[in-house]
């Protein structure tokens, strides 16, 4: 009797099922891939505009303004050792100030907002989902802390949040790290409906019964047991919150309330290029499409992940 190779070999590991099923989704990969390549511009960005200065975003030449991509800037304007032989790769705006190097720059900056404000949102949101799932039926007073921690919750989603942003920005000076925390403390609402509603499922499995017969403090249940069987909905919900946070960016520097120059971000660049949409289309169409296809590649890899982290969705 012959053995199946197959029957015979070893069962896969939850990440080795995760890998497998993210690899066969080609729309998750294209966006993976693009993440990758962000995040190296994003690095080299950061390298060559501010530790190395190869590309300088801030030197201002008007008499190089509104040059079309692929142009050659006038000969006593620009260093002869700068890459590419001086070529503009994406032209120059009306300052004449390089619009690769301010891509370049704003990258970094773009991707560091969004990551640091999702941080903040999940560090918010898990410590209010995991208690309202944890110690939901603890009362204070006459109400139990899941009531408390939810009807605050459902009071900040009834708000506009792009709103309570733009009002608190608007009244706080003006700073990267001012945009950083405020997206974050007005975009933790999603991430604490998904951690209660995991920690409310978790809660009577078998095994957290057998953490506190055994005596376990509470805090390592929650933190060792019950917070990495939660993250699953989490980490969807962070890569599209980057995404939602990169858009929410773009949209305050475009109506004037973002990042402050002289600092470069996708979205003051975008606002930079409203007015000469027609005379310098490239200054609207190149941040335009770099916030299109990276907000699309987030979302891809979220979808991808939602797909491949839920079970329910493995068997389809």
């Amino acid at each position: 009797m012959s053995l199946d190779p197959e029957a015979m070999a070893p069962p896969e590991t939850p990440w080795q099922e995760f890998l497998r099923i993210f690899r066969k989704d080609y729309q998750a990969l294209f966006g993976f891939w693009v993440l990758m390549l962000l995040l190296v511009s994003a690095l080299a960005g950061k390298a060559l505009t501010e530790w190395w200065v190869v590309f300088d975003p801030e030197v201002v030449r008007l008499t190089d303004k509104f040059l079309p991509p692929f142009s050659v800037p006038s000969p006593d304007s620009l260093p002869t050792d700068r890459p590419f032989g001086g070529i503009y790769l994406m032209g120059t705006d009306e300052l004449g100030r390089d619009v690769f190097a301010r891509m370049f720059q704003g990258s970094f900056v773009s991707l560091s907002i969004g990551f640091v404000a999702v941080g903040i949102s999940l560090g918010i949101g898990i410590l209010l989902g995991g208690l309202s799932g944890f110690y939901g039926h603890v009362k204070l007073w006459c109400i139990t802390v899941d009531t408390l921690i939810m009807r605050f919750t459902d009071a900040m989603m009834c708000f506009p949040t792009f709103f309570l942003i733009l009002t608190a920005v608007a009244l706080l000076p003006p700073s990267i790290y001012t945009i950083m925390m405020i997206i974050g403390l007005f975009s933790w609402m999603g991430t604490a409906r998904f951690v209660r509603a995991e920690f409310l499922s978790i809660r009577e499995q078998d095994y957290v019964t057998a953490a506190k017969a055994l005596g376990i403090p509470e805090g390592r249940i929650i933190f060792r047991h019950m917070v990495p069987n939660a993250l699953a909905p989490v980490f969807v919900s962070a890569t599209i919150g980057v995404a939602s946070a990169i858009l929410t960016e773009s949209g305050l520097s475009f109506l004037g309330f973002g990042v402050p120059p002289p600092d470069a971000t996708w979205g003051n660049i975008l606002s930079d290029g409203k007015g000469f949409i027609f005379d310098a289309p490239w200054l609207f169409f190149i941040p335009g499409m770099a916030i299109f296809v990276v907000v699309l590649a987030f979302n891809l890899v979220g979808e991808g992940l939602r797909e491949a982290l839920n079970p329910k969705l493995r068997s389809r």
